[in-house]
């Protein structure tokens, strides 16, 4: 089985740093807060490039304590993309505002500048740019357009750990970036992690109180916030991974330009570009194909793992209903179901991505030929 994620693999080839990050933890009882998790605060805000990092739960919770920091009024609208995990948008519903889907660029999958720009009403208060599969969105068109319409811009980088646009990391672009620590991610904790990053010193310590009880000190509470922090042991981890980072999405990088280099041209097969000034992440390399089941089908076949992200868009998402937009002539809305995430990542052999790559132009010509 030629794995789509292989954690194990991974560990293993740093079994004595994580084991000795964690027995650390263990040894000083380190489990909440300190300066476990404060290096970690150091080094993630250092290597994105920002001025703050707040440790938090999760990466939904970065994107609730954001908002709520933001103090915007209630039922004010944010600017989704339609294609992202329902993280994005259920954050912005629960925070007591109204999500407002945008199309996504069919060449990027990142959010339509044009189509947000449609989409700006009075009631309009800030747009979250989700630099999905780990691409950077145009940055200079929605900065332009938030300083314009005067709203906040706030970067869902669940996907982008060191993702680059035009020279800049990610999470320190926009108003504040939040990004999830989930065991998948590129930088990935064993279990829930979160953070939030920005350059607002205010914006920081408020992120900061909210996710801890609204207190700046132990009993001295300014206001009721809720309990969301980034636990040592995960800290201890992340530290740990943090200096494998760049290697790993280097290593995402050669595996995708393998792919571009072996299926590039097929018919019928739509594969991911990089937009000028960007530095993927890579995160997901996802293809897109009217055959997603049968191709899907034909790889598990073969002993290959794919995915799906994400298999339904999210105006179409019985969770919204209520808003009446499921049938919008969106890009996003009608190419859910053509996308497909192949195997990426530094635990794949060359000769794996040989099996790969062969098996998806095995079956794009047996589709051709039927």
């Amino acid at each position: 089985m030629i794995k789509f994620l292989d954690l194990h693999s991974q560990y293993l080839h740093m079994q004595s740093e994580i084991d000795k990050a964690i027995a650390g933890v263990i040894r000083d009882s380190a489990f909440i807060g300190g300066e476990v998790v404060e290096t970690f605060e150091r080094r993630f805000a250092a290597y994105q490039q920002a001025e703050h990092c707040v440790g938090v739960g999760n990466g939904t919770d970065a994107i609730e304590i954001v908002l709520e920091a933001m103090n915007f009024p209630r039922g004010g609208e944010v600017i989704v993309p339609a294609n992202t995990f329902i993280a994005t948008s259920e954050a912005v519903t629960r925070s007591g505002c109204k999500v407002v889907f945008a199309d996504v660029d069919p060449v990027t999958y990142t959010l339509d500048v044009a189509d947000v720009h449609s989409r700006i009403t009075s009631r309009t208060v800030a747009i979250i740019a989700v630099h999905l599969y780990g691409h950077p969105c145009d940055m200079d068109g929605l900065m332009a357009l938030a300083r314009e319409s005067g709203l906040k811009l706030i970067e869902d980088c669940a996907q982008a750990h060191g993702a680059e646009y035009k020279g800049r990391r990610v999470g320190a672009i926009g108003h504040a970036g939040t990004f999830s620590f989930y065991p998948g991610k590129n930088l990935g904790a064993y279990g829930d992690g979160g953070a939030i990053t920005t350059n607002d010193e205010r914006l920081a310590r408020q992120c900061r109180m909210i996710a801890n009880h609204g207190r700046v000190d132990k009993y001295d509470h300014q206001f009721e916030g809720r309990n969301s922090r980034l636990d040592g042991l995960q800290a201890a981890i992340l530290t740990v991974k943090l200096r494998y980072l760049d290697a790993w999405i280097n290593r995402r990088n050669e595996v995708a330009s393998f792919y571009t280099t072996q299926l590039d041209g097929i018919d019928g097969l739509t594969l991911p570009r990089v937009a000028d000034g960007c530095r993927h992440a890579f995160h997901l390399f996802v293809v897109r194909t009217a055959s997603r089941e049968a191709l899907a089908a034909f790889l598990k076949e073969g002993g290959i793992q794919t995915g799906v992200h994400y298999p339904i868009a999210l105006p179409k998402l019985q969770a919204y209903r209520y808003l009446g937009e499921p049938d919008q002539h969106m890009f996003a809305n009608r190419n859910d179901g053509h996308l497909l995430s192949l195997p990426i990542g530094e635990h794949l052999t060359e000769q794996e991505l040989v099996e790969i790559a062969d098996a998806v132009k095995t079956f794009c010509l047996q589709a051709v030929i039927a």
